[in-house]
């Protein structure tokens, strides 16, 4: 019995043996085949991720608190406008697909269905109304929509723009309504603060969220060090570009945002500095963009705070005594355009007899007829990482000027910390660009030149407090001037003006430049207003 046993279970092991080989034998085959299967699958693509280093990063997430390049490159990115600027300076459909004028007052704009804002709630017009409302509230951009009454929904996928009078730049304008979520916006925060405040300088629950219809979402944000932009998977243009995820670095120093382009560290990089041009054009793998440009850069004179600036022989001795062409040959390796007024040519208000007009011996005259003759003392601002070369070209202003026995004190620093100083006029003498919001002449003298207007809204950028009469009565006329010619005289009248007058200390049009790696379609994307559209960047 003892030994029938034993066999009987030596049986059984060398069956039960047998068949663990077999199963061991069968997952062997199955793990081969799975493995072929695995080698043979295509692989999941990679996540393309683009890595952007611009001069500076954005100062806020609400896109109506500050006018200004910076903050629109991102509204682009984060939000959509009604219509956009084709690169040839069309219009082309964005949240709007078509529209059309009612009456000399209306432009009817017909909204896209089904536009999902990054919080998940649909586009329609209550948020183009809601967000034409905040835009005629806030501070910096409230003077760009005076001439509207507002807007208001006819249904809930068709809104009225209506202005005040005839107003031939609506289009322009619409190109400036980038649509906010009215439900998110809308309310008190956990702090007790209505959503929907625009505060420049302190916490704002729109400083700190978004929540628009663009192609990405920002979903990190350490300003002043890194911003990282999400494709929106709910987007609603499909036939749109391939880049999942955009990382913005601020690089402030010219020569480090470069190297990061030549070492690999980044992929694209705004602007390149004049003296590395022909660096990236000629190294391979890389390509170069430029154009020319409309942002004139200028110096304000503020008359309020030194009295030595309120006489207008001073403000012309200055102007005579500053080397236009010289800096822009010397400090912008003739990568700009020296200028003598705020309209470069092909704007209605270009006037072109008035030319730079560097003249130290005239500047020194000037200076003594003026009861002068020593000079005296200004204190100065500039940004150091907002316009080309804009310490350089600072410092020298400074050394011009001194020529002049003017003796100034100058203070630089980042636009992050700039533009409360610049809006605090701080300093008599405030360097500041601008790019006409409507690419038109009429937006500098509203901005710039008008006297300033708390109410309106005009002269908001105006930090000199120069004001002329005349300047104001034919800038607003312009608006509602249907003959071309006409208005194109009253436009050149108000650049003559101010050039007699000496209102501003005009420098350059600052031209553009984009670098990246050779494998995107890099020129498709940027333009002239320098708002490169990122969500139709494609990664080959």
């Amino acid at each position: 019995m003892k030994l029938s046993r034993i066999a009987s279970a030596g049986k059984l092991s060398v069956l039960s043996l047998a068949l663990i080989v077999s199963a061991l034998l069968l997952v062997g085959c199955g793990e081969g085949e799975q493995k072929k299967e695995a080698a043979e699958a295509p692989a999941a693509p990679e996540k393309v991720v683009l890595k952007v280093a611009m001069d500076a990063d954005p100062v806020s997430l609400d896109p109506q608190v500050q006018l200004s390049g910076g903050m629109l490159q991102y509204s682009h990115m984060v939000f959509d406008p009604l219509i956009r600027y084709r690169k040839d300076m069309t219009f082309e459909p964005r949240l709007a697909d078509k529209w059309e004028r009612i009456d000399d007052l209306t432009m009817r704009f017909y909204l896209r269905k089904g536009v999902k804002f990054h919080s998940g709630n649909e586009l329609t017009a209550d948020d183009v109304v809601f967000t034409v409302d905040r835009l005629k509230k806030s501070d910096d951009f409230k003077g760009l929509f005076e001439p509207f009454v507002g807007a208001k929904a006819v249904d809930k996928y068709t809104v009225d723009l209506i202005t005040k009078k005839p107003y031939g730049l609506v289009l322009n304008m619409a190109t400036y309504i980038f649509p906010m979520d009215k439900q998110f916006y809308s309310g008190t925060d956990d702090k007790g603060k209505p959503k929907d405040l625009i505060i420049k300088t302190d916490y704002s629950f729109a400083n700190v969220n978004e929540s628009g219809t663009g192609p990405y979402a920002v979903t990190d944000r350490e300003q002043g060090v890194k911003t990282i932009f999400t494709r929106f998977a709910d987007y609603w243009d499909k036939d749109t570009g391939n880049v999942e995820e955009i990382v913005l670095t601020p690089i402030k120093t010219d020569a480090t945002r470069v190297a990061a382009l030549l070492s690999g560290d980044v992929d694209f990089i705004m602007p390149v500095p004049p003296q590395d041009l022909d660096r990236i054009r000629s190294t391979d793998g890389l390509q170069l963009v430029t154009m020319s440009g409309s942002r004139i850069i200028t110096f304000q004179l503020n008359g309020k705070s030194n009295k030595a600036l309120a006489n207008p022989k001073v403000r012309l001795a200055m102007a005579y005594a500053y080397d236009n062409q010289g800096v822009v040959e010397k400090i912008m390796k003739g990568f700009a355009t020296a200028a003598g007024q705020m309209s470069p040519e092909g704007l209605a208000g270009y006037n072109p007899a008035l030319t730079p007009r560097y003249d130290l011996e005239k500047a020194k005259a000037l200076m003594v007829e003026a009861g002068y003759p020593d000079g005296f003392e200004a204190t100065m601002i500039s940004p150091n990482n907002r316009y080309v070369n804009d310490e350089k070209l600072a410092e020298a202003f400074v050394s011009m000027m001194s020529k002049l026995g003017i003796k100034i004190s100058l203070k630089t620093m980042p636009k992050a910390q700039y533009w409360d100083q610049f809006d605090a006029q701080v300093a008599d003498i405030q360097m500041i660009g601008w790019h006409p919001d409507s690419e038109d002449s009429g937006n500098y003298y509203e901005f710039l030149s008008m006297c300033r207007n708390a109410d309106t809204g005009y002269g908001q950028y105006n930090s000199g407090n120069y004001c002329n009469a005349k300047v104001d009565e034919l800038t607003l006329a312009a608006q509602t001037e249907t003959d071309t010619t006409k208005r194109s005289a009253m436009l050149q009248e108000v650049e003559k003006i101010q050039y007699d007058e000496a209102g501003f200390i005009p420098l350059h049009w600052q031209h553009l430049s984009w670098a990246s790696k050779a494998n995107m379609n890099t020129d498709d994307i940027v333009n002239v207003m320098n708002f490169p559209y990122f969500g139709d960047l494609v990664v080959k």
